[in-house]
């Protein structure tokens, strides 16, 4: 899988990610901590990534829309980084199986 981790999230996930065996690149890497969602959104269509985000508008945009990448919505509320890959770590068979079946919205709670 190739993930895009979102500006809310700590460069620190991508770089586990990578560790579990999956691409993976924090939005800073291309510049686009900063940029709009459309912007992010069509970064990712064009790199295949799914994107990885807290931010609930990436979220309601995949629910909209009839084609773009995948989201993987956090919905962990603030917490240390090693409490956030504990979590995901509890969660990433099940998100990478979600969407190998094709599923374009995946919520982590």
């Amino acid at each position: 899988m190739r993930f895009l981790v979102d500006a809310q999230l700590r460069p620190v996930l991508a770089r586990w990610l990578v560790e579990q065996g999956h691409q993976a690149e924090h939005v800073a890497v291309h510049g686009l901590e900063r940029e709009t969602d459309e912007v992010i959104w069509n970064h990712a269509v064009r790199a295949g990534d799914v994107i990885v985000t807290k931010d609930e508008d990436f979220a309601t945009r995949r629910l909209l829309a009839t084609d773009g990448p995948a989201i993987v919505w956090i919905r962990i509320g603030n917490t240390t980084n090693p409490e956030l890959l504990t979590r995901m770590s509890e969660h990433l068979p099940e998100i990478v199986a979600a969407l190998t079946r094709g599923e374009t919205l995946i919520e982590v709670a």
